[in-house]
């Protein structure tokens, strides 16, 4: 038989082949089936990643949760269940992969960031839209795990106004983008008007824009930012203090790319796109596996003072001295 141990360790150990033909290959008295039928016949959950970091998150008021999705490509595979057509920020198009929603804890500073739950999108299993899966997390967060962190920051896509609603009517304080295309009021005499109708002065551009959104019942505040090539960004927020500005949202905002950055480094260091079974419950439980071989490449990374990169591919840098002392295979 396989532990998922063995199987995490053989995730953070291969360097390239991820399939559970390498793995019963290298293992002893392992067949090819037996690391199949473990992964379609376990049961791993996102609880799983939560008893793993629920005591190595620096957790307080000031802390914050960051959302966002990613696609594990999988354009290459046929007949894998789960796989479904979906925009990939990646690729800037569509592609067939498995959909996940994940929720990131963060303390605001550099690199001091957990992944704490995620979601499989997978509608046509559980009927549920990557919303509903943000709104079952972040009350997971905020009623059973009872995460300290008040603040959470994602993008235009999940502004709902469900979602806007739920999280100010519990208590937190969020930061994100509206699109170009949303409406808002500043007076009740102008009415709705596109974004960019809005007339800025140079006090509002630095405070920020009182503003209502359509159907949300509480006053909200917007910020214009534009970049060195004139691109623009419309951030808004629940947060009212006078002392809140625009230097106060741009790094609120920074703070989200935090989870761009799990993202990459979920995909490049923990195998997680190269499952090839084709069982649903199989890709499920490697990905499970997947998140917790990250948890532990970022422990270690924490403990020896690198990077997760730098560490995983250290794991390497014997077997290349070796060679390069004494090659198996000597040059002509």
């Amino acid at each position: 038989m396989i532990t998922k141990k063995q199987y995490i360790e053989y995730l953070l150990s291969t360097p390239i082949n991820y399939t559970c033909s390498n793995l019963s290959e290298h293992l002893e008295n392992v067949s090819h089936d037996t690391v199949t039928d473990f992964l379609q016949n376990s049961k791993f959950t996102p609880g799983d990643l939560w008893d793993l970091v629920k005591e190595r998150i620096d957790d307080s008021e000031e802390a914050f949760l960051l959302v966002d999705d990613s696609v594990q490509n999988k354009q290459y595979s046929h007949r894998i269940e789960a796989v479904k057509l979906q925009y990939s920020g990646n690729e800037h198009g569509l592609v067939k992969g498995i959909g996940l929603v994940n929720l990131v804890h963060s303390n605001g500073a550099l690199g001091d960031f957990y992944p704490v739950n995620y979601r499989v999108y997978d509608p046509e299993a559980d009927g549920k839209t990557k919303n509903e899966h943000f709104r079952e997390m972040f009350l997971q967060a905020h009623l059973s795990q009872q995460i300290k962190a008040r603040k959470i920051v994602f993008d235009a896509w999940y502004a709902s106004v469900d979602n806007l609603k739920l999280i100010d009517r519990s208590g937190w304080t969020f930061y994100t983008n509206l699109k170009s295309n949303r409406k808002v009021s500043i007076t009740k005499e102008v009415g709705y008007q596109h974004l960019e109708e809005i007339e800025w002065t140079a006090e509002t551009l630095i405070s920020g824009q009182l503003v209502r959104l359509k159907e949300v019942p509480f006053w909200l505040k917007l910020f214009k930012l534009v970049d060195t090539d004139g691109n623009i960004e419309w951030v808004i927020t629940n947060n009212l203090a006078e002392d809140f500005t625009r230097l106060r949202s741009i790094e609120a905002m920074q703070v989200r790319w935090q989870v761009e950055e799990f993202h990459r480094s979920f995909k490049q260091l923990t195998g997680s796109e190269k499952c090839q079974c084709r069982k649903a419950r199989s890709q499920r439980n490697h990905l499970a596996c997947c998140y917790a071989a990250w948890v532990a490449l970022k422990v270690k990374a924490q403990e020896v003072k690198k990077t997760v990169y730098q560490l995983r591919n250290g794991l390497f840098a014997e077997y290349l001295k070796s060679q390069l002392r004494n090659p198996t295979i000597p040059a002509l």
